[in-house]
């Protein structure tokens, strides 16, 4: 056994490496079989060579310059495949000053499916506009969303028409484009608004039915947050039938909200809040922050949408009628009321009134209004608005420590 190392004989012999002229031998065939051979011997008839197999062919130089031309062949196409692929896609650089763009976009980046966040979004920005009111010295800035072809936008009260009116309104659209405005009407307490611009062949938005939004539905607030126009912010919906109170109480706004997380700020107000087809539910209107100061509030993740049932209904009338009707339950409440399981004194009952009617009586404990817990006055009356007039609601109640329910028909105020 060896492993390579020269084989020693004895001391007195000299070195030799016994496979030292196989290299150089020129009949050596290294792919021969291996043979053993016994010398003959003397006086014995010389040995009769067994057959060997002809040695393989060698191979020509031929069948090289074949193989050469072949693989040059093939490497040239795969190269140039390969450099046409990326040329197409992008991929590949171009010397500085060659006069191409480097890192190139693939053709289908400019566009996306129509169902896609970035679909939808293209397909509503063309309805939603930036709106400036100035009146003398003073100014604001909000949002609103085309709702008719014919030119009319709804927004809030609270963003054109305030406790003074009469502002110079201009509305800027997703273009740059500006164009005028005239106001037609608000309900100041539902905090909805209603322009009108002069043209016609406006893209209005769809509108989706916000009684069936639900809470982790995906929703889109499209708008001009802190003067940016054009801004999209994306959420889901945190809560629905969120009563809210806004605004002076001297002139309060009340909202059974949708609650969202998605980023509304200041001048996103009277916005549309879209649901993930990109049909309006809501209007963004209130956030909540950390803030006492307006000026200074800023998104923490808990912002409100007027449902879109309630808005559209009440901008119809404000297009009609020139005025928005205001749903009620016929009673007032008893504001010192205060109770551990919560829940809303009647004080009185308006004769013939739809409470009365329902058999409800001064001294009831409204409990729930349809599925929604009642636990401050201003939480019935932000909830009855929600619905609109000759609606039948649910209500649940306790007289005299009794829980009992009742059917109440909703109608409109008097005004």
């Amino acid at each position: 056994m060896t492993d390579g190392s020269p084989w020693r004989r004895d001391a007195g012999q000299a070195r030799e490496v016994w496979w030292s002229d196989a290299l150089t031998d020129p009949w050596r065939d290294p792919q021969a079989s291996a043979v053993v051979y016994a010398p003959p011997q003397p006086g014995a008839a010389p040995p009769v060579p067994l057959e060997t197999p002809p040695p393989p062919p060698r191979r020509g130089i031929g069948l090289m310059l074949m193989v050469s031309v072949i693989t040059a062949l093939l490497a040239g196409a795969l190269g140039g495949t390969l450099g046409y692929v990326f040329a197409l896609r992008g991929g590949g650089g171009t010397p500085l000053g060659g006069g191409s763009n480097l890192g190139g976009s693939p053709p289908e980046a400019a566009n996306r499916a129509p169902e896609s966040l970035a679909g939808v979004v293209k397909k509503v920005l063309p309805s939603v506009v930036t709106i400036r009111a100035r009146a003398g010295n003073s100014g604001s800035l909000g949002s609103g969303f085309i709702v008719s072809n014919d030119g009319y936008v709804l927004t809030n009260d609270h963003v054109v028409g305030g406790p003074n009116g009469g502002a110079t309104i201009t509305v800027t659209f997703s273009d740059g484009r500006t164009a005028p405005a005239r106001l037609i009407g608000t309900e100041t307490e539902s905090d909805v608004a209603v322009l009108k611009i002069d043209q016609t062949g406006l893209p209005p938005v769809e509108f989706a039915d916000s009684d069936t939004i639900q809470v982790g539905d995906p929703v889109i607030a499209v708008g001009a947050p802190l003067a940016l126009s054009n801004t999209v912010t994306y959420g889901i919906v945190s809560a629905t039938d969120r009563p809210v109170v806004a605004g002076e109480s001297s002139s309060p706004r009340y909202y059974a909200a949708i609650q969202t997380d998605a980023a509304v700020n200041q001048g996103n107000s009277g916005g549309p809040l879209f649901d993930a087809a990109g049909r309006a539910v809501g209007i963004n209107s209130v956030i909540k922050s950390l803030s006492t100061d307006q000026q200074t509030a800023g998104n923490v993740g808990l912002a409100f949408a007027i449902p879109i049932n309630q808005a559209k209904r009440q901008a119809q009338d404000i297009i009609e009628r020139g005025k928005a009707r205001r749903t009620v339950l016929g009673a007032s409440t008893d504001p010192a009321y205060n109770s551990p399981a919560g829940g809303v004194k009647l004080a009185n009952v308006t004769a013939g009134g739809p409470a009365e009617q329902a058999g409800l009586k001064a001294g009831d404990v409204i409990l729930r209004l349809e599925d929604d817990p009642l636990e401050d006055p201003e939480d019935l009356v932000a909830l009855v608005r929600k619905y609109p007039p000759g609606a039948v609601v649910s209500v649940k109640f306790q007289r005299g420590g009794a829980d009992q329910s009742a059917s109440v028909t909703l109608a409109a105020d008097a005004n």
